[in-house]
């Protein structure tokens, strides 16, 4: 499998090393060039042709805001992950009205860049081929307003794909569904389907919707929180 190219523009030698470090340890990605400033990230972008590009903010010559402007005028064929110090909402904003697939504010962990950087494999593998999306197919690929909702550390035994996996599905749905319902649509075990149904419902995402029948003990169903 080819390696995701990685152009790293970043003024500060230490955070150079770091960045590239953290990079170097995410399986299928390479630093394929080093910038210091905007300027000289632009001329590497044209000429190493890089899949990715992580971007800084305060740099001299050309900071992050005016050289994100220039790859786009360019039109310079990479995605944007910014990773910067600037945590005002403008900036923050600016940058992912322009394109910046997410922004990473410093200082930061290696789980946050790897997260960073696994969720732009997935976003590449899935529009590398040409062809069409399902409506799931493609909700599972971006982030919807309620996957926005949830914090990125998940509890020990839930994953974010699969999370979304069920978020997609519970948006399609209009009538409550039991937890077994859930599970043998989407494939995954009940007590898992029920495990990520109830955290949802604790963050705000779906809602419980106790029914009551004639015998026995009530069913749990769940619908999204419109």
């Amino acid at each position: 499998m080819d390696k995701i190219k990685v152009l790293l523009i970043e003024d500060d030698p230490m955070v150079q090393e770091v960045n590239k470090g953290f990079i170097a340890n995410v399986k299928g990605f390479e630093i394929a060039a080093v910038a210091s400033n905007g300027d000289e990230g632009i001329q590497l972008a044209k000429s190493v042709q890089p899949d990715l590009i992580i971007l800084d903010i305060f740099m001299p010559k050309k900071d992050g805001i005016k050289t994100m402007h220039e790859l786009r005028k360019q039109k310079i064929n990479a995605e944007v992950i910014v990773v910067s110090a600037a945590k005002d909402k403008d900036t923050i904003k600016l940058m992912l009205q322009n394109g910046a697939l997410d922004y990473i504010i410093k200082p930061f962990k290696f789980d946050r860049i790897e997260q960073a950087l696994e969720k732009f494999r997935q976003y590449r593998e899935s529009l590398k081929e040409a062809g069409t999306m399902s409506q799931e197919q493609l909700d599972l690929l971006l982030y919807t307003e309620q996957a926005k909702k949830i914090e990125n550390d998940l509890p020990k035994g839930l994953n974010e794909f699969t999370l979304k996996e069920v978020i997609s599905y519970m948006n399609n749905q209009i009538e409550p569904l039991s937890a077994g319902e859930v599970a043998h649509d989407i494939g995954i075990a009940r007590v898992t389907a029920r495990r990520y149904l109830d955290y949802l419902e604790k963050k705000g995402v779906i809602k419980l919707d106790v029914q009551y029948g004639g015998v026995g003990r009530p069913v749990n169903r769940y619908v999204l929180n419109n």
